[in-house]
């Protein structure tokens, strides 16, 4: 499926149908340049999953938790600054990604080995003007 937002009003409806789009799936990784908008993405859908928290990088702490309305966790993780595969092993990836929450993963290329067959893997270029473009495949796992 592909997605274009061309004006950044546009976002919450269409976080909204990529939300509904992906219906059960709690795993997403995000690929694409700095500058892509992949934060910006990921707090639009952690709004719209009814965030109570300012949701901002995780760059610096790796992960950020968020708490919904509802009292459940989101996660946003970003590999950014990790060097290898063992620093986030030692961060805890393996409890995230097991723990049936939402789980938004920035930078992902390193970890693709331990992420699990069930991940979303979304896809933001930019093209004209600007626009935003998000493509994704659901994986052929039904949840």
């Amino acid at each position: 499926m592909k997605i274009k937002i061309k004006h950044l009003k546009d976002l919450p409806d269409e976080v909204q149908r990529f939300l509904d789009h992906a219906g059960n799936y709690r795993i997403y990784a995000f690929y694409g340049p700095m500058g892509a908008g992949k934060t910006t993405i990921i707090k639009a859908i952690c709004t719209q999953l009814g965030a109570t928290d300012v949701v901002s990088s995780p760059t610096f702490t790796l992960v950020n938790e968020y708490s919904t309305e509802q009292g459940e966790s989101l996660y946003h993780i970003d590999f950014y600054r990790i060097n290898n595969l063992s620093e986030a092993f030692d961060f805890g990836i393996e409890e995230y990604l097991s723990s049936g929450s939402y789980c938004f993963i920035e930078w992902p290329e390193l970890a693709e080995a331990i992420l699990p067959d069930h991940t979303v893997r979304v896809k933001i270029t930019v093209g004209e003007k600007d626009e935003r473009i998000i493509e994704f495949s659901l994986p052929d796992l039904i949840l």
